[in-house]
């Protein structure tokens, strides 16, 4: 497995979690009528957007260039911008999502992705969907999970697609009752992921190092790692702990009312460093 310490001190460019851009969208007034596995009551809209400023202060921090899209009033879950795209440094796909009232998002966002790629496709194949949410991108290879989301046909179409640019995608499964594949993870590092023990449980990360969540705090797999910085939801300190004691520099992002909707921290952002 790649030591990306010794990679970044010889100035190796880490493409699964070192970004020279992110887009967001302002989060609409309507999302508080958005989609939501169990209703635990309506999002604060005001605390919402307070902690969606937070968010792209840190993603800033780190030196990239975030492009901050409006609200759209017409699709409550269009915050979560991450489901309708994958971005690769080659290019762009547009997603297909599983949610039939989020299909007008990824043609929302598609023209954003022009604007930023010489090369942008998309899953199109009138059976096939799939959402963002349920991939998970190393230095190695791209990990889709298959869930009420995304379905054989998408995860098949996108396959043939980034062959194209090189990669290798290998489909693991979604744990029952949860959401997206990366509800229950994401990348630290080169050849670390956080996880939740209900995940990594089924192997999907044999070859990996893997940090599990502390029990009772499996909501805080959902982290992103951008350029040096982890992004972690407030409220979860024994994961937190655990981050900084393993050497990572982690930055606490409240989450309390995307968490009502289903929404992480990987949820509220596209990453990538496009090549042209």
């Amino acid at each position: 497995m790649l030591d990306w310490r010794d990679a970044e001190l010889k100035g190796v460019v880490m493409r699964s979690f070192s970004y020279t851009h992110a887009i967001t969208r302002q989060p609409p007034a309507s999302a508080i009528h958005g989609l939501r596995a169990v209703d635990t009551g309506a999002p604060d809209l005001a605390r919402m957007r307070a902690h969606h400023a937070d968010y792209i202060a840190a993603l800033k921090s780190t030196g990239a260039t975030v492009v901050e899209l409006p609200a759209l009033e017409a699709f409550p879950d269009s915050l979560f911008v991450e489901d309708t795209a994958l971005c690769l440094p080659e290019g762009a796909v547009v997603m297909r999502p599983g949610a039939p009232s989020r299909l007008g998002e990824a043609a929302e966002m598609a023209p954003h992705l022009r604007a930023l790629y010489a090369d942008v496709r998309a899953v199109t194949g009138a059976e096939n969907f799939i959402e963002a949410g349920d991939i998970l991108t190393t230095e190695t290879e791209i990990l889709v999970g298959r869930s009420a989301r995304s379905n054989a046909g998408g995860i098949a179409e996108l396959a043939g697609i980034v062959a194209d640019w090189g990669y290798g995608l290998r489909e693991v499964h979604t744990p029952p009752g949860v959401l997206h594949f990366k509800t229950d993870c994401s990348l630290l590092d080169a050849d670390t992921i956080l996880a939740t023990e209900r995940l990594s449980a089924s192997g999907c990360f044999k070859g990996y190092r893997v940090i599990h969540t502390a029990a009772g705090e499996e909501a805080s797999a959902n982290a992103i790692r951008f350029n040096d910085l982890v992004l972690f939801p407030a409220g979860f300190p024994q994961t937190r702990d655990a981050l900084v004691a393993a050497g990572y520099r982690v930055q606490e992002i409240g989450n309390s009312e995307c968490a009502k909707l289903d929404g992480g921290m990987s949820c509220l952002s596209l990453r990538f460093t496009p090549c042209g």
